[in-house]
């Protein structure tokens, strides 16, 4: 089984550099074997690109997700891989879009989950507030978990 955890985000948006700020923490524990852990940014047609020979059973998304919450709540999401074709853009990273670009390179989408946390401010600066900064370690722990029973669950 092979996961891919994508963090995602622009970190000059405040909050919404939540997922790459999980990605870089994720880099200093151990993970399963065929877990991957990649900052892509706003690179959602690269993020497309990589999904398109199949490797990734499993793509866990991490970024700030508006959900009507407190700021630093935390929720997993399943994205439905047959959701309506969103617009391209080279720069956009929500799953509909990502799956949409998947789908025009001839890809299949593969299964996706989003973590994701409730943003406080989305204003420009490099500096997580404090209710997303507190969610971070716990971020890591979920995408730990959800990796973990994510392979096991497919090696049964």
């Amino acid at each position: 089984m092979s996961v891919l955890v994508a963090g995602i985000g622009n970190v000059f948006l405040g909050d919404d550099g939540f997922g790459v700020e999980v990605a870089r923490r994720l880099a200093d524990h151990d993970l399963p074997d065929g877990v991957d852990v990649v900052d892509y940014g706003i690179r959602g047609i690269h993020l497309a690109y990589e999904l398109l020979d199949e490797r990734y059973q499993v793509v866990v998304l991490v970024d700030a997700v508006p959900m009507g919450e407190p700021p630093g709540t935390l929720a997993v999401l399943e994205a439905d891989p047959e959701a309506p074709d969103g617009v391209v853009e080279a720069h956009s990273m929500s799953p509909h879009v990502v799956l949409s670009a998947l789908r025009a390179l001839g890809g299949r989408p593969p299964r996706v989950l989003v973590v994701g946390c409730q943003p406080a401010a989305l204003d420009q600066g490099m500096a997580l507030s404090a209710p997303v900064e507190a969610a971070v370690d716990e971020a890591v722990r979920v995408v730990r978990r959800l990796a973990a029973e994510v392979g096991e669950r497919e090696r049964v």
